[in-house]
């Protein structure tokens, strides 16, 4: 890995000394700068979690990507720089099944730093920009909202994010260690499955410092604070234009 390559791609120019101050300033710049998409997909071009090829298409294309392409690819930085990691497997939440979906349904990093132990995602979209300490007491305040980190059916931990007083839970995970290899099945699964919500429609969304830009079909919507604008894109055309202005992507 080019590592200054890397972060030249994210705007990042402060320390690489690994301490929790620049594992969260590297995740806020991640996510402020590598969209989350699934253009790939709507594209018949297969994803697959092969570290060389998505070095590729996100650092020197410039693209982005899902969870197994966008936290495989910075868990990899951070080892290169000296942090402790693991991959863990995830099941998200699905509010239509009122359920969680299957083993491998996502994939996060856990990073140890001194003697605590913090959740880190740059791939699940609407996420935390800092890391999330394994702490099961507390509420976790972020500049993306609150966290809790509770336990759930006694092997699993549940993160959810806070409204008002009621909780959106949006995964369980484990701290099993796991393989790039263990993520494959579930990897195809979202690029050819009509049961995954990625192959129903592209889209591609990135955070603003105070809201989310986001392309679902055809439909662009900004968020700024409290207010939105929505547009629709009348001709593919207009797609592209808008990737190239908004994304930074060039397809």
């Amino acid at each position: 890995m080019n590592v200054p390559a890397y972060l030249r791609r994210i705007g990042y120019q402060g320390s690489l000394v690994p301490t929790l101050e620049t594992l969260a300033a590297l995740q806020r710049a991640h996510l402020l700068a590598v969209p989350f998409e699934n253009l790939d997909i709507h594209m018949n071009i297969p994803i697959y979690i092969d570290p060389d090829a998505i070095y590729r298409k996100v650092v020197e294309r410039r693209r982005g990507g899902f969870c197994y392409e966008l936290n495989s690819l910075f868990r990899q930085l951070l080892e290169t720089i000296g942090y402790d990691t693991i991959l863990v497997s995830a099941k998200v939440y699905s509010f239509d099944r009122g359920s969680f979906g299957p083993e491998f349904d996502h994939m996060a990093i856990i990073v140890e730093v001194g003697k605590e132990i913090y959740l880190v995602d740059v791939g699940f979209g609407e996420f935390a920009f800092s890391p999330l300490v394994l702490d099961f007491q507390i509420d976790q305040e972020d500049e993306r909202g609150v966290y809790r980190m509770r336990t759930h059916e006694f092997e699993y931990l549940l993160i959810s994010r806070m409204d008002g007083y009621s909780e959106k839970p949006l995964y369980v995970f484990t701290i099993i260690p796991r393989r790039l290899k263990e993520f494959e099945g579930m990897c195809k699964y979202h690029q050819t499955s009509p049961g995954s919500s990625f192959t129903r429609k592209r889209m591609i969304s990135l955070p603003t410092l105070n809201g989310r830009k986001t392309l679902s079909g055809n439909r662009f919507k900004i968020t700024h604070g409290k207010g939105e604008i929505e547009v629709d894109m009348e001709t593919e055309e207009d797609v592209k234009g808008l990737l190239k202005r908004e994304f930074g992507v060039e397809i």
